[in-house]
């Protein structure tokens, strides 16, 4: 498992649209119990699974939320996402993954 300053350099590289990330981060979250980690590779897989693996963990409120965010984001619930993802950023304007899906296109289910 990467360490905190590790884990927030790659999902700054995801954040900047690093293509590399999106795989280093797979890797990473296959032996993963850190739900920023977690939420980050679901994100970046669009994978559902992973966000429950991460819910699983997620034992903060600030983990907790950012599950939340991701979840009504890959459930293409964009308005809803953004304004969480907002509301979040309020209390941890460091969140890059808040700031990552409140920027990101609408998402569609296929």
């Amino acid at each position: 498992m990467p360490t905190t300053e590790a884990r927030d350099e790659l999902i700054g590289r995801l954040v900047d649209g690093d293509p590399d990330a999106r795989a280093e981060l797979a890797a990473a979250a296959a032996t993963s119990t850190d739900p920023v980690l977690l939420v980050a590779a679901a994100l970046a897989a669009a994978d559902p699974a992973l966000l429950g693996r991460a819910a699983a963990v997620a034992g903060t409120a600030h983990h907790r939320r950012l599950v939340d965010i991701a979840a009504a984001h890959l459930d293409g619930a964009t308005d809803r996402a953004r304004l969480l993802a907002r509301d979040h950023l309020a209390d941890h304007p460091d969140s890059l993954l808040a700031t990552f899906v409140a920027h990101q296109p609408e998402m569609r289910n296929p």
